[in-house]
């Protein structure tokens, strides 16, 4: 990232840092336009590092979104747990750091446990559609789950807890950015170099030491991890966590698409797609809402057609940034 570009970011962070200190905008469209703007972006982040970097491509981004969600819904409800100190301190767990980390680290887990047979067996399309299977299975296991996990209707977390979007928006920026340094740090360690070498040919990379399973798999379980994490934070604006709202294949959908219309395995590519790509599909949504998903299909299409390789790779853009970190 050449030093302009950091310039401009660090710029472009703080105004929208300071963003919520200015009069009405917190009840303002563009506050919450922003907050999933943010989350999306760390989400598209998530399906960059193990495909755009990784070359594995992952279908399975909102099986691990919803895992973090639940996993943040049931903690801070306390089902089976501590239901008495729930009751009596029910905002305890309202946006606890602790909880969001174990909210990515459950995540993480399922990613080990489901990697290591994938992605020693798998390749490709085939692995592909095995993340997608695991995703649907976990969905159907969250459904019956009973009391544990409310079956079909989900878990209710106390809205009570809720006063202004404000934390909200502030979590997501940091996380946002926390995201975007954490994987440039990865992509410039021996590490980053190793899943570079990983995606660009698995034999040369095994030929010159690198173990390529533990790589893939390492890759896939921080992808899941950063999932996780944006589920949690996505339960702490939604309150009530249920398997048609955090399973939805828009979680991995929408990322995917924002990622490789910003530019895949580029730094900016999620954050810049998830702009352009979100406003896109509100902008339809409530200019033509019963057409909104023909003009973002088509909107997908011209990007494909005339930004092959997304829109990092504009003239302007490549310039300001003219590697792949």
């Amino acid at each position: 990232m050449s030093r302009a570009l950091q310039w401009i970011a660090i710029v472009v962070v703080a105004a929208l840092a300071a963003l919520p200190f200015l009069p009405g905008a917190v009840d303002a469209y563009y506050f919450s336009f922003l907050f999933f703007v943010f989350l999306y972006a760390i989400m598209a982040q998530s399906w960059n590092l193990v495909a755009g970097y990784g070359g594995q491509i992952s279908l399975g981004s909102h099986a691990f979104f919803g895992l973090g969600a639940y996993t943040t819904a049931i903690l801070w409800t306390g089902n089976y747990l501590w239901g008495s100190l729930y009751d009596s301190h029910p905002n305890i767990y309202y946006f606890d750091p602790v909880t969001m980390a174990l909210g990515g680290l459950v995540a993480a887990i399922a990613a080990v446990i489901i990697g290591l047979p994938l992605l020693s067996k798998l390749r490709g399309d085939y692995f592909a559609l095995g993340t997608l299977g695991f995703g649907e299975i976990v969905k159907v296991l969250f459904v019956n789950g009973g009391d544990f996990t409310g079956s079909a209707f989900g878990i209710v977390a106390p809205a009570s807890s809720f006063d202004t979007l404000r934390p909200h928006y502030w979590v997501a920026l940091a996380l946002m950015v926390a995201t975007a340094l954490a994987i440039r740090a990865l992509m410039r360690s021996r590490y980053g170099l190793a899943l570079i070498a990983v995606r660009d040919d698995e034999m040369a990379a095994s030929a010159n030491g690198i173990d390529v399973l533990k790589v893939k798999v390492a890759a896939f379980a921080g992808s899941a991890f950063i999932a996780g994490v944006a589920g949690s934070l996505y339960t702490y604006y939604i309150f009530h966590v249920g398997p048609d709202s955090v399973f939805d294949l828009d979680w991995m959908l929408l990322p995917l698409m924002m990622t490789v219309v910003g530019g895949t395995g580029t730094l900016l590519g999620p954050i810049l797609g998830a702009l352009v790509m979100y406003a896109v599909f509100d902008l339809a949504r409530i200019v033509v809402p019963d057409y909104h998903p023909v003009i973002s299909g088509l909107t997908i299409i011209l990007a494909m057609l005339f930004l092959p390789k997304g829109l990092t790779r504009l003239g302007t853009l490549q310039r300001l940034n003219p590697g792949r970190s």
